[in-house]
Formats: structure tokens, C-alpha cells, sequence
């Protein structure tokens, strides 16, 4: 194909320094008891000596270890009903033995997605600003959601803003079963706001989440379709957000609301919602539904064809809209299980109907690109346009990432020759 790819030479790569405080669960009421008394009974001198080495050690790593501390000691007296009164140091000291660092990028930083920013404000001309997704994998293989922000100018040449050296809890969590919401304070760096596996469903871990921007509401509210993985079972889930502050997760329901790899349009499509799905584990399917959280209508879209997907197929990332038709960014898989990445181009008013498939890929793991968590992978969760040219930001390996910039008119271009 002759098309114009530039790859960038920067890289997203995990940082093992970037480390959460979350819950260290211990079981057994027993020990927490014991743990409980034993600090109970220590004199106030030998508290005050823990606290200041324990303070000393780990509050630099963490912008509010003391109120974390605090927090986690009243969850664990509730636990074991402790009637008698703690002071202050006491339960910073008590709270610090069931709280552990969880290093969330230590093993990969990877399968991005990029959106625009809600705050487009103090830009020079020809710039743009934007918030990209990450699926961060650390110990045990769990992963969680975090963020990026930049700046794409008008050569989309991109510029990334500072990334907080701390992860912070959201101030605040409602759960409902498997439903739940998470409030952050807007004073709160996007780099620093994390979504982390909190109910069952997701016990080990959250995937690939796919951001989109939507149009149809009074406000700029944003969809991410991503998968929770309990360790066994793959689960569906949405989530909305309109600043990146409040973030409302929800499963998907209905009979086809399964497998891995489900995008939104950012649009309606005659009045209904539109989703990309894999629902057999190797082919591209379209749905529609009334309801945003129930899907149980599908239709193929795509079969495997060329020999770089023959082994299977599926979206990079939610369609995006173009004057030429629906633009999907795919991948595929082929021999010796290399992923590549594809496109389709689909009618905007039918996009059960395909107008345009390249016969190969855009991008291939190159010999630079080979080695990883998972070797010889190129993918993608979602891409943007900007000044006729389409940024994909792409995983290496299920290790780092990095981006592609591709013409736009060149790609609609092979696109349509192709059918």
C-alpha cells in the first residue's frame, strides 16, 4: 500500500514507581485481633516511634497516607468490632498493617485509547488536547485503567504533560453489587486518577477499555466499553463519564452482551445505539439497541479472509466518523500468532454494509517491535483524527506503547480502491 505512516519515536513505557496503597486482606479475624491488641498495648513512646519511621518510609510515595491510614484503621475495628477508643497516631499505626503498595504499571503499560479532552482551553492555534486510556498490568496479572494527557499540535507532532509521580484513591465509592461510581476532586491530576478493580467480577483485573466521545447529550459525556475478568469468567461492562472526575460502571446485559471486544459508536445510528462486538471468539459482528445497557440483537460484519487475520479478528477501538463512511480500526491475527492492524470502512447510514477492507495490514510488529510480555503484537484500543490525519496510539508486545500517524485521505483512499 502506498500510504504514508509515520511512527513516533515516543514511548509509553510501565513505571514500577507508580504504586497505589490498597486494602492487605488477611482472613482470619484471629490475627487481626491479635495485630489490633498488639498495638493497642504498645506505651504511647514506642507508637509514636513506629509512626514516624513508618510516616518517614511511605508518605512521600503517596499523597495522603496519613487520611489512607486513618481510613483503612476504622474499616478494620468495625471488622472485628473494637469497642475501645484509639488515638490518633494508634490508628494511623493500626491502619498501616493492613494496607499494602500495589505497583499497578510494574509488568506492562499498554492497549491505549486516546479522546479529546473536555478542557480545550489556553491552547495555541492549531492544537488540540487529549486524555488517553491505558491498560496498567502489575503483580498477579491484575490490571486497572489509567490515564495520560497531552497535546497534539498542528503537525500532530504530540507533547505530553507531566505524570504525576502519585495514584491517588478516589475521595469517594458507591458500590452496588457489580455497579459502581467513583468520585474524584477536580484538583486531582487526570494522571494521577486510576480505575481499579473493585468488585468480584473484576477480581482480577480490567481490560481494554475502549473511550469514545458521544454526541446526542446536553454535555460532553464519554463511553468506555472494557471487559472484567474474575480469573474465570469474562464480563462486559460500561462506563460513563463527562469530566473524568465521576465515573459511573455498569454491566451489560442481554443475550449478546458477550466475549471481549465490544465498542460504541459515538453516535446513534436511525435513532438507535450501535456497538461493535467478536461475539464467536473470531469474526466482527454489529449490534443495535433501545437500551445502552442491553444488547440481544447481532449481525456478522466481517469473517477472517487474508492469511494476517485468519486466526481471528476484531476491533481496535470504537468507529470513527469520517466523510466517507464509518472508519473501524481492526486487528487480526495470523501465524505464529502475530496481531497486525487492519481497517474497514463502513456506510454511515447502514454500517451492516462494508464499502472498503484493505487486503493488508497498516501496521505489523516490526523487528523493533517483536519482543514483549507477548511477542510480535501490534494493537490498539482507539484512535483520533486530527488536521486530516489519523493518530492511533498502539500497544508493543502487551508491553509499552507508542503511536502511528497515518494520513487520512491516503487510507480512505486504499480503502475504497479495495472494493
Amino acid at each position: 500500500m502506498l500510504m504514508n505512516i509515520k511512527k513516533s519515536d515516543i514511548f509509553l513505557k510501565p513505571d514500577n514507581t507508580r504504586v497505589l496503597l490498597i486494602p492487605f486482606e488477611l482472613s482470619d479475624k484471629n490475627r487481626i485481633q491479635r495485630i489490633v491488641n498488639y498495638v493497642f498495648n504498645l506505651c504511647e513512646q514506642d507508637v509514636n516511634k513506629e509512626v514516624e519511621k513508618i510516616y518517614n518510609e511511605f508518605h512521600d510515595r503517596h499523597r495522603n497516607f496519613k487520611e489512607e491510614c486513618l481510613i483503612r484503621c476504622e474499616e478494620i475495628i468495625k471488622l472485628i468490632d473494637f469497642k475501645i477508643s484509639l488515638y490518633e497516631n494508634c490508628k494511623i499505626l493500626v491502619g498501616s498493617y493492613f494496607l499494602k503498595e500495589f505497583s499497578v504499571e510494574s509488568a506492562a503499560l499498554f492497549n491505549p485509547s486516546i479522546v479529546w479532552h473536555p478542557d480545550q482551553s489556553n491552547l495555541k492555534n492549531g492544537e488540540r488536547r487529549f486524555i488517553m486510556s491505558l491498560r496498567a498490568t502489575g503483580e498477579g496479572h491484575i490490571s486497572s485503567i489509567v490515564f495520560r494527557s497531552g497535546i497534539l499540535d498542528s503537525d500532530c507532532n504530540l507533547f505530553f504533560e507531566e505524570t504525576s509521580k502519585y495514584l491517588t484513591a478516589p475521595t469517594k465509592v458507591f458500590i452496588n453489587k457489580m455497579n459502581y461510581e467513583l468520585n474524584y476532586d477536580s484538583g486531582v491530576d487526570i494522571s494521577e486518577r486510576i480505575i481499579f478493580p473493585l468488585t468480584p467480577d473484576e477480581s482480577n483485573g480490567i481490560e481494554d477499555a475502549r473511550f469514545v466521545k458521544f454526541s446526542g447529550f446536553d454535555n460532553d459525556t464519554y463511553f468506555a466499553t472494557y471487559t472484567a475478568y474474575d480469573g474465570k469468567n469474562f464480563l462486559s461492562k460500561l462506563l460513563q463519564t463527562n469530566e473524568f472526575t465521576q465515573f459511573q460502571i455498569k454491566t451489560l446485559n442481554g443475550s449478546k452482551s458477550t466475549n471481549k471486544g465490544m465498542a460504541l459508536f459515538p453516535k446513534k445510528i436511525n435513532g438507535k445505539y450501535a456497538m461493535l462486538s467478536r461475539q464467536d471468539g473470531e469474526s466482527n459482528f454489529i449490534m443495535y439497541s433501545d437500551d445502552l445497557y442491553n444488547w440481544n440483537s447481532k449481525k456478522i460484519l466481517t469473517i477472517p479472509e487474508h492469511s494476517w487475520e485468519l486466526v481471528q479478528m476484531g476491533n481496535c477501538g470504537s468507529p470513527i466518523e469520517t466523510d466517507e463512511g464509518w472508519l473501524v480500526i481492526t486487528h487480526g491475527v495470523g501465524p505464529v500468532r502475530k496481531y497486525s492492524i487492519g481497517a474497514i470502512l463502513l456506510d454511515l447510514n447502514d454500517p451492516t454494509k462494508m464499502i472498503g477492507r484493505l487486503k493488508q495490514p497498516i501496521l505489523d510488529p516490526n523487528e523493533m517491535e517483536r519482543e514483549g510480555y507477548v511477542p510480535n503484537v501490534v494493537y490498539s484500543c482507539g484512535g483520533i483524527i486530527h488536521n486530516d490525519q489519523l493518530v492511533l496510539p498502539y500497544a508493543i508486545s502487551d508491553y509499552l506503547t507508542s503511536f502511528a500517524i497515518v494520513n487520512l485521505k491516503e487510507l480512505l483512499h486504499e480503502l475504497k480502491k479495495s472494493t
